[in-house]
């Protein structure tokens, strides 16, 4: 007989308070705590009205996300009357909840899970001060205000300490006084405040981790109150084992440009393969919360710190997919595919940006032209001028090794039972990179690029096509350059024979 699962004992009856439960991480936590602990109490979801539809719409939606599907095949769609919508924010003061609200959450609250946070690399200090800071100080001033508060959990994110290269799971010393940011933020302009970020972030990439940092020392502040928790997870990407193998609904990471290179639009991607890339499945991000928070809450108070991470433990290089990233293209094509697929990586901005030139942006504005001539939406050129401003703020992330020392996750996986360790997995030794990223192409294809199984006939015969084209295109792009390479020379193309495959090799290497 098997051991009974002590985590779900824990949860049982409990009632949640979930932030950023409509995001990636959020659904797939949700998800989980719905077929994995379905004795669970209510969840509360902080939402706010987006795209003119109002809160309870939203959470009428719920149920049409692919990442439930496993969950209805064993449940009823009333599963989803546990789920309580809550109208706020958390950048807005007193997290923009009504009186009534407040009262409800403070009096039945057991549990709080708090994701919500601004993501944005390129964000001002103005408004991920007000969500990522604050938004995390009023969401423990209402976990002090809690009457039977168990145990609030917090999602960091392992980069908070991204100006050192090898990070243990603690708190580090706060990168600013908290209190003279915050009210730089509230008395100075935006233009005022962009102009000395720099120099206020210090040694942070950018405003989110300078701000993650700051948040933590917000959770610190209560620890000795009730129990805490903080999980640092690195890049977060498609589910590994569950709800359904290769989920996603994030464009973030490998996924994005997954997407793009299916596509055949991104044919180039800049980074260093030789080292390694800390990336960590969203269904073990979001065991790592529910485990996490079950240890933390047999304590009375407290602070505990997790890395969520593979660096140390089962490091991934893109040298090891370098071999069989085409043949995963080929082999699993797409129907709305607009140029043959092929991926090559780049070890230097430089030159990919020359690269970029020749292999994206020209293709980019023929292509465009050509959506424009067929009634369709020129994007391409757009997508890529997008990805080319990005880039220097992302070559930190690009070309920089971490490791994320994980003991403590390793002891965590250690103190559950069996039952624990197969149901609530965050052990990922036996993760299978290469085989892990065959599936996270085809949860890609399906889940953003919604492209079912049945269009792979469609798709494979259409790429026969688009590999002649492909081939065309080549051979007419030589016979231009070497036509043009005669007229400036005043040598026939016969003089100069030599000239295509060096003319190839030039290409090939771009």
């Amino acid at each position: 007989m098997s051991e009974e699962s002590q985590v779900r004992a824990f949860y049982s009856g409990k009632n949640f308070f979930i932030t950023g439960g409509t995001g990636f991480v959020g659904l797939c936590l949700i998800e989980k705590i719905l077929r994995s602990i379905p004795d669970v109490g209510k969840i509360y979801l902080l939402m706010r009205p987006k795209k003119g539809k109002e809160i309870s719409e939203r959470l009428q939606e719920f149920p049409d996300n692919p990442v439930f599907e496993k969950l209805l095949e064993t449940e009823s769609k009333d599963i989803f009357n546990k789920l309580v919508p809550i109208s706020g924010d958390v950048g807005s003061e007193n997290l923009g909840l009504s009186a009534e609200d407040r009262q409800i959450l403070i009096d039945n609250v057991n549990v709080v899970i708090h994701s919500a946070a601004t993501l944005d690399f390129e964000e001002s200090l103005k408004p991920t001060v007000q969500i990522n800071v604050l938004g995390t100080r009023r969401i423990m001033n209402l976990c002090q205000q809690m009457k039977n508060l168990k145990v609030m959990v917090h999602v960091s994110s392992a980069y908070v300490n991204s100006y050192l290269t090898e990070v243990h799971e603690k708190i580090y010393d706060p990168p600013a006084d908290v209190e003279s940011i915050i009210s730089m933020t509230e008395k100075l302009t935006e233009e005022a405040l962009i102009g000395m970020e720099r120099t206020l972030i210090k040694d942070h990439p950018n405003t989110y981790t300078f701000t993650k940092h700051l948040a933590e020392h917000e959770v610190m502040k209560h620890s000795d109150k009730f129990p805490c928790t903080i999980v640092r997870p690195t890049m977060i990407v498609a589910s590994w084992k569950e709800p359904v193998i290769g989920w996603t609904c994030s464009k973030v990471g490998p996924q994005g440009f997954l997407m793009g290179a299916a596509k055949g639009v991104v044919r180039r991607l800049p980074l260093a393969k030789n080292i390694i890339a800390d990336y960590i499945p969203v269904d073990v991000v979001v065991n790592q919360l529910l485990v996490a928070g079950w240890n933390a809450g047999q304590s009375k108070s407290g602070l505990t710190v997790y890395h969520c991470s593979s660096s140390t433990q089962k490091p991934f290089k893109w040298l090891m997919l370098e071999p069989v990233v085409n043949n995963m293209l080929h082999n699993y094509p797409l129907k709305s595919a607009v140029w043959y697929p092929y991926l090559d990586f780049v070890s230097s901005l430089w030159l990919f940006r020359l690269s970029a030139i020749f292999v994206h942006f020209i293709p980019a504005i023929l292509l465009d032209m050509l959506l424009r001539i067929t009634g369709g939406k020129p994007i391409l050129f757009r997508l890529h001028k997008n990805v080319w401003n990005s880039l220097n703020r992302l070559e930190k992330f690009i070309f920089t090794e971490w490791k994320f020392h994980n003991p403590k996750t390793i002891e965590l996986n250690e103190k559950m039972n069996k039952t624990d360790r197969e149901k609530f997995y965050i052990d990922i030794e036996t993760i299978s990179w290469e085989e892990y990223f065959v599936n996270l192409h085809l949860g890609v294809r399906k889940y953003l690029n919604k492209e079912s199984e049945n269009t792979l006939p469609a798709a494979r015969s259409k790429q026969s096509i688009l590999k002649v084209a492909h081939i065309v295109w080549q051979v007419l792009v030589i016979i231009l350059v070497w036509f043009i390479v005669s007229c400036l020379s005043g040598f026939t193309m016969i003089q100069l024979a030599w000239c295509p495959p060096v003319i190839y090799s030039l290409y090939s290497f771009l």
